[in-house]
């Protein structure tokens, strides 16, 4: 099942409340997602721990091959 970029955008959201997110559907197909997200918090962290942070906020929904979000190519970092 394909998931939305705004269901992709809330689960980020609800996570980082403050954060600026891009969500781009690549494919058209709703399974291949661009996701930037640029928030103060990803400050003082390298790329992998800020994007399990995001991963981590969307609940699972990428983990197996049965998982809503086929894939998700994520930039992170904190504001100029």
């Amino acid at each position: 099942m394909a998931m939305e970029a705004r269901d992709i955008e809330r689960l980020i959201r609800d996570a980082f409340p403050q954060a600026s997110i891009t969500i781009t559907d690549l494919a058209g197909d709703g399974n291949h997602y661009a996701a930037e997200v640029i928030d103060e918090s990803f400050r003082g962290l390298n790329r992998v721990q800020q994007q399990r942070a995001v991963y981590a906020a969307l609940k699972g929904k990428m983990d197996g091959a049965h998982g809503e979000l086929h894939a998700l190519a994520l930039t992170t970092k904190a504001p100029e």
